[in-house]
């Protein structure tokens, strides 16, 4: 049990490591007028989420996160009602 949780831990580390970096990518690559640098910044952003994607779901598969109780279709409608 404790190598489980040891796991657990560092897949949530390295999950919140990756959230942090997509949103910083995020920043950056508005703010960049390098053509060259943002196409170079998107493509390890996408190769990142493409990981963190992957890294989600084994977590999820070995209990180490769980997911969010998914939205009903009322709850959708309010949320699109109040952005629209």
């Amino acid at each position: 049990m404790p190598n489980h949780m040891q796991d657990k831990e560092m897949v949530n580390d390295v999950l919140s490591m990756i959230n942090s970096s997509l949103t910083n990518y995020a920043t950056v690559i508005s703010q960049s007028s390098n053509q060259q640098l943002r196409q170079t910044l998107q493509q390890i952003r996408n190769s990142d989420e493409q990981f963190q994607w992957q890294l989600y779901q084994m977590a999820e598969q070995k209990g180490f996160y769980k997911s969010a109780a998914q939205a009903s279709s009322q709850e959708i409608q309010q949320v699109k009602g109040q952005i629209s």
